[in-house]
């Protein structure tokens, strides 16, 4: 059930940063969370052997360069999708506010819904 949580709760925050940078994406409600799939695994998957590889990097920029890291997995994302047919544009600037809006949204949701399931 947790897997399904993440993949919505993907789905929102790249819904609420697409609407609120220049991401570029429209589609049928299944597509966003085919793109939350995508999104969601690459994050599992990718992320975890980036952070480990620009570990020194991210060190030096004091976590600043997790912002870049995050535009990257937008970037790799809206690559993996067209492979799929689904059309995600990303160009550089969006690519970073969408990544912070993402990581926001994302929080936001999973504190709420973790304090409704622990009711």
């Amino acid at each position: 059930m947790g897997f399904l949580i993440g993949i919505l709760v993907n789905a929102v925050a790249l819904f609420v940063a697409v609407q609120v940078t220049d991401l570029d994406f429209t589609g049928e409600w299944y597509q966003w969370l085919a793109l939350a799939l995508v999104f969601g695994v690459l994050n599992a998957i990718v992320k975890p052997i980036l952070k480990l590889l620009t570990l020194p990097i991210t060190m030096v920029t004091l976590g600043l360069f997790l912002l870049i890291l995050n535009a990257i997995m937008l970037f790799l994302t809206g690559w993996v999708a067209g492979l799929f047919g689904l059309t995600f544009t990303v160009d550089f600037l969006s690519a970073l506010l969408g990544g912070i809006v993402i990581a926001v949204v994302g929080t936001v949701l999973h504190r709420v819904l973790g304090k409704m399931g622990a009711d």
